[in-house]
């Protein structure tokens, strides 16, 4: 604890220098041009229902929106309005326009580009200002432009009145509305950033879309922004063009793009987009309207009910929207309009069964995965309104598994005699688009084995040996922990052969043979680490991956038979505890933020325990308490290499929960559903924000906001566990199962894990990089688990596995990849293998009678281990270190609890 305090401040005083030294130079790009907005003409202040509207008198442009509960807290950057009062930036309440006379060039216009006094237009009384914005457009824009800002209904609306004023018609190719919120952390602590900031997250659904802003610590009030006439959410996109610095201070801003077929003609072209694009085609005289619709919510949970009371489409898909094709789907949709017309794209891509109504009224679907890949369904309302519920469709968990553990230990299985960096045997980073294994790189850690971007690939197989074991494939990777991590990536000189190298890999040109390096490749950067770099063991993020590589070799030698051989159990289980405790001893810096895959040393913990290694197990947990506590310390105790990061709080939770610091665990939680949403959208349902990882893992490097990278995987794990002690909280099961699926959504059909999906509508593809996925892969195999519900108005529902119910007898059968966890609900009833699997589920509600009926046995696995939490009965079997021992048969096992 004293350590981590001199440490703090030490930090405190350096990020004051570095932070006032980073502020002047992050803003350097802009601050020398002129400023434009007329700042000194003041602003107006004006009262706007629930919000505190403050507006640039010259531009009419948004500098402040504040809830009138809260009137010291701003959703947009209004803090930063004097630094960002250049032309070319943008802010809430600009419009972008690309437009041409039908059969003509596209032109591209914006209020942001060259800024002058908009023209005021009358008001009245519940239209708050207004104003004409041709003096801010190039004066060869076909259309006249107005903007609104009104109130309707008791609600603040920002409407733009469109006129075509040629003698032609006029087609609108592309029209966007910039969502300029308070995004940019540069230069904030995490706890001015957790008060002042927010994160938004889309849900691309055209007139059922709508977007959402949230502050960072997950309480309320947060903002929605809603469709109103003609403003269908149909692309959302990167605003690349403002110039304030995007790095991983700041993800930078997105319009919400109402029209984009003339982005789709010409930048994105040959990428299938999430909406069809449009166009609008306007004669002269017409005039046509776009607005948006601003709307104030409490808390994150009740954003379903506050749609429904905005007459907003609320769809729910159980168990998401990244769909197993044995899985028995369901979606429900509540619109007070009757469903006109259902489509689907492509064609046959998935059915649609509908089967009546829910108790409150909501259409009830089952929907069946057909085809593997991405699928749209497109609701027509009966008044016109159209929404879009975006599917990821793929193969049953179990061959997506059994295909990502081939593909890691053959195409990527290097085993390159002769190797100069002892990288051999190991499983390496893999490029898919030139289907070969990456051996080099100018990012040290890529090509060397540790890392996230480079531990990532041997991570991955490793822990899919934890879901699914494969004799064959454990051979290989016993071989890679005796000959490569024990003795290289790990091994150091002296006493601290525990210890983690940053990478194996390095460049020191001087030092090797010619030709050892690829003369293309750059590799006069940072990140070309030389041998002493690489052998740096002061990174703690490394540690987890090693930790996580033994544990699961000791769960495998300590409860199957014959499928690791090369060393005894317990020879695994020490050597995952002398990597943990060695991660405090020789990384202790970053040792006191939460490391991803950090619930590996509780499981750890857990299992010295059980197995009486007092002594270890004592140890551990001690240096994870002062751990805790320096979090309980904290206000939000999320703190990382990085200014703001979604990578610890999986650990933080995990152990707050279990020291019962239950106050640090609820706030660690909420902060995880501020940037984890549930929508109806397979890319953001439970995606975690990550937006700078494809800098360090990825193939094509950028600050982009990252589709499943390995954040949803992780935060899952909170969640869930979270879930399981407030089980009547289906929020949290919907945003945990998003996360947990999410993780897995994006490996390819034939086997390949990659970095993360990109989110880009210039791309919109997986990435070409393994990268780090073997961190996300980690949160779905010691997470993956079948959930049982009864909802009071959608009544029984299954994550991971498939309902049948006759009468009050409820049976489930799990479909996901391990089929070794189960949670009934009802019963708040965990039910665990550490070998074995379910079959099935069987439960009588009445009598509280559950029965569970166990798989054969195979040549490894002839007797299944079964954890109960939530029962005290006995069973008639002997018990193992806290485990029913039960004995498998050549057929199924049926045990009644």
């Amino acid at each position: 604890m004293i350590t981590f305090l001199k440490q703090g401040i030490f930090v405190f005083l350096l990020t004051l220098v570095v932070q006032t030294a980073a502020a002047q130079d992050y803003w350097s790009r802009i601050s020398g041009r002129p400023s434009v907005l007329a700042l000194e003409e003041g602003l107006e202040t004006i009262d706007a229902g629930h919000f505190r509207l403050k507006l640039v008198r010259s531009s009419q442009t948004v500098a402040g929106l504040s809830p009138v509960s809260h009137p010291d807290f701003d959703f947009t950057p209004g803090d930063r309005l004097k630094v960002r009062d250049k032309d070319s930036l943008f802010h809430l309440g600009d419009i972008n326009l690309r437009v041409r006379i039908s059969g003509g060039i596209w032109k591209d216009y914006t209020t942001a580009s060259h800024r002058t006094a908009v023209k005021p237009l009358q008001t009245s009384a519940n239209i708050l200002a207004a104003a004409d914005l041709a003096p801010t457009l190039p004066d060869d824009i076909p259309l006249s432009v107005k903007r609104y800002y009104e109130l309707r209904q008791g609600a603040l609306v920002m409407r733009f009145e469109l006129t075509n004023t040629s003698a032609s018609d006029i087609e609108i190719g592309a029209l966007g509305v910039p969502m300029i919120f308070n995004n940019i952390l540069e230069g904030k602590s995490l706890d001015e950033a957790h008060a002042q900031n927010v994160f938004f997250d889309p849900y691309i659904g055209k007139d059922g879309g709508y977007l959402e802003v949230k502050r960072l610590h997950g309480k309320g009030p947060n903002l929605l922004v809603l469709p109103q006439e003609h403003m269908a959410f149909e692309a959302y996109r990167p605003l690349l063009e403002d110039p304030t610095p995007r790095s991983i201070v700041f993800e930078g801003f997105h319009e919400w793009m109402a029209h984009s077929k003339a982005y789709a003609d010409k930048e994105w072209e040959g990428v299938t987009q999430w909406n069809t694009p449009t166009s609008i085609t306007l004669r002269p005289g017409e005039v046509r309207n776009y607005a948006i619709r601003f709307v104030l919510t409490d808390a994150i949970r009740e954003i379903p009910e506050v749609l429904k009371q905005e007459e907003r489409p609320v769809t729910i898909g159980i168990p998401g929207y990244v769909l197993p094709m044995d899985v028995d789907g369901q979606l429900f949709v509540d619109y007070p309009e009757a469903i006109s017309d259902i489509r689907i794209s492509p064609a046959g891509a998935l059915s649609l069964e509908a089967k009546g109504t829910t108790v409150s009224g909501a259409e009830i679907y089952n929907v069946k995965g057909m085809r593997w890949g991405k699928a749209r369904v497109t609701i027509v309302y009966a008044d016109s309104l159209e929404q879009t519920v975006h599917y990821n469709i793929i193969k049953p968990e179990a061959e997506v598994i059994r295909d990502f553990g081939h593909f890691l230990l053959t195409e990527q299985w290097f085993d390159e005699k002769g190797d100069p960096f002892h990288r051999n045997p190991s499983v390496i980073s893999y490029d898919y688009e030139e289907k070969r294994q990456v051996t080099q790189d100018s990012r040290a850690w890529i090509a060397g084995l540790s890392d996230e971007g480079g531990a990532g690939s041997w991570l991955g197989a490793i822990m899919k040996q934890l879901v699914q074991p494969d004799k064959e494939e454990l051979i290989k990777l016993q071989r890679f922990v005796d000959e490569t991590l024990w003795s290289n990536i790990q091994h150091s000189e002296g006493d601290q052969k525990y210890g983690v190298k940053k990478s194996v890999f390095y460049y020191e040109p001087e030092k090797m043979p010619a030709g050892t390096y690829d003369k293309d490749i750059n590799y006069g950067t940072w990140a070309a680490w030389d041998k002493k770099g690489a052998d740096d063991i002061g990174r703690s993020y490394n540690y987890p991956h090693v930790a996580a590589a033994y544990w699961v070799m000791y769960r495998l030698a300590r409860y199957r038979e014959g499928l690791v051989t090369n060393r005894p159990w317990e020879w695994y289980l020490e050597q995952a505890y002398r990597t943990s405790v060695a991660m405090q001893e020789l990384a202790p810096y970053y040792a006191q933020f939460g490391q991803m895959e950090g619930t590996v040393f509780l499981n750890i913990l857990k299992d010295l325990k059980r197995e009486e290694f007092s002594t270890m197990a004592a140890g551990l947990e001690q240096i994870m308490k002062e751990r805790a506590l320096h979090w309980k310390s904290l206000n939000y105790p999320f703190g990382s290499e990085m200014p703001w990061d979604s990578t610890g709080q999986e650990e933080v939770y995990m152990w707050s929960d279990y020291f019962g610091f239950d106050e640090k665990a609820l706030i660690t939680l909420d902060a995880i559903l501020a940037y984890m949403p549930v929508m109806p959208h397979w890319a953001y349902n439970g995606n975690a924000r990550r937006y700078w990882d494809f800098l360090y893992g990825g193939k094509l490097s950028r600050i982009e906001r990252q589709i499943h990278h390995y954040g949803s995987g992780l935060n899952a794990i909170p969640v869930l566990t979270h879930y399981r002690k407030n089980p009547e909280d289906l929020y949290l099961l919907k945003v945990g199962y998003g996360g947990l699926l999410g993780s897995i959504s994006n490996i390819t059909e034939d086997g390949f894990g990659p970095a993360a999906f990109h989110s880009f509508p210039s791309t919109l593809k997986i990435d070409g990089l393994s990268g780090d996925y073997g961190s996300g892969f980690f949160g779905y195999a010691v997470n993956s688990a079948t959930y049982i519900t009864k909802d009071t108005d959608k009544g029984w529902l299954a994550f991971g596995g498939n309902c049948e119910v006759t009468g009050e007898h409820v049976r489930v059968k799990p479909t996901t990849a391990g089929k070794n966890r189960i949670y009934l609900a009802p019963e708040k009833l965990w039910l665990t293998l550490d070998a074995g699997t379910f079959e099935q589920l069987d439960y009588d509600p009445r009598s509280g009678v559950v029965e569970i009926s166990l798989a054969a046995r195979d040549e490894y696995t002839p007797v299944a281990y079964l954890n109960i939490e939530g029962r005290t009965k006995k069973l008639p079997f002997k018990s193992e270190k806290g485990a029913y021992k039960i004995p498998l048969k050549k057929k199924t096992v049926r045990v009644k609890l």
